[in-house]
């Protein structure tokens, strides 16, 4: 989506799915190499090659979290929300009862509001603390049900299960059915994008991240997610998973102040992405 995205519509639950060009092209690229290695004598060798080539090429895309090659995935906000100053302080892999509670209490303290990208079974577990982030102005949206080291080696059936599952669990605990997903590490394979449209689901990235799960200096993260930050900005923290300061505190309660005090001095709003994303 470069540096602006379109306005946000929630995709459709039905409909015939239009495969990104990258991947149709992947799809002839396999035939074309068969058809090499039956017809042209000798040629297998390099058949096999291109074959190993695209492959590696569909995997440095998986990897790469902000690509788009596998399908729609937002990396900013879309222009309407940029000319209104708006950014998304998205917070992953809570609700944690020991942090998530200290987060609230700074969001409201500064008058911003995030999304929080909920693990659904920390959901299930804490349901008072989730349905206070939802009473409090913020977001819940789909982080999967149980953010699964191999996620991205899901096939189409273990995608719809995982996130439809969870779809189903953060609906019964805040009676709202989320309409982004982010995939756990933002790792995915060209069959995730598929799901995402029978469900509803848009999938959602950042524009920059601070690695707060596993750096410990304050400073380094917050200067990470405000470096040239601007209107638009999706910006990733942990409230879940959270790496310890040196003096064992969690760095997000360290960076959130000094950051959300900078959107203050740039004039900058935090809203949450539903908020964003769907038209006025």
């Amino acid at each position: 989506m470069g540096e602006s995205s379109p306005m946000f519509s929630s995709p459709p639950a039905s409909g015939t799915w239009p495969w990104p060009v990258f991947v149709r092209a992947s799809a002839l690229w396999h035939l074309v190499a068969l058809a090499v290695a039956l017809f042209v004598p000798g040629a297998w060798p390099w058949a096999l090659a291109a074959v190993v080539l695209n492959h590696l090429l569909i995997t440095a895309a998986g990897l790469t979290p902000r690509s788009q090659l596998l399908g729609p995935n937002i990396t900013r906000l879309p222009d309407a929300a940029a000319a209104r100053r708006e950014i998304a302080v998205t917070i992953d892999d809570g609700p944690d009862p020991a942090v998530t509670p200290q987060v609230l209490d700074l969001l409201d303290a500064h008058g911003q509001r995030a999304t929080f990208f909920c693990i659904a079974e920390r959901v299930q577990a804490h349901p008072a603390l989730a349905r206070e982030i939802v009473a409090r102005g913020h977001s819940i949206q789909n982080h999967t049900a149980r953010h699964r080291h191999n996620f991205s080696f899901l096939g189409p059936r273990g995608f719809q299960a995982e996130i439809e599952r969870a779809q189903q669990m953060l609906l019964a605990v805040t009676g709202e059915r989320p309409i982004c997903f982010r995939a756990p590490a933002g790792l995915r394979n060209p069959f995730l994008a598929p799901v995402l449209h029978r469900l509803g689901l848009v999938l959602v990235s950042w524009t920059r991240r601070g690695f707060d799960t596993r750096e410990r200096d304050a400073v380094t993260v917050l200067a990470r997610l405000t470096r040239d930050l601007k209107a638009g900005d999706i910006l990733l923290l942990h409230d879940g998973h959270a790496a310890r300061t040196a003096a064992g505190r969690p760095v997000i309660l360290e960076v959130l102040p000094l950051l959300l005090e900078r959107l203050r001095t740039d004039g900058l709003r935090a809203v949450t992405l539903p908020q964003a994303l769907t038209p006025a």
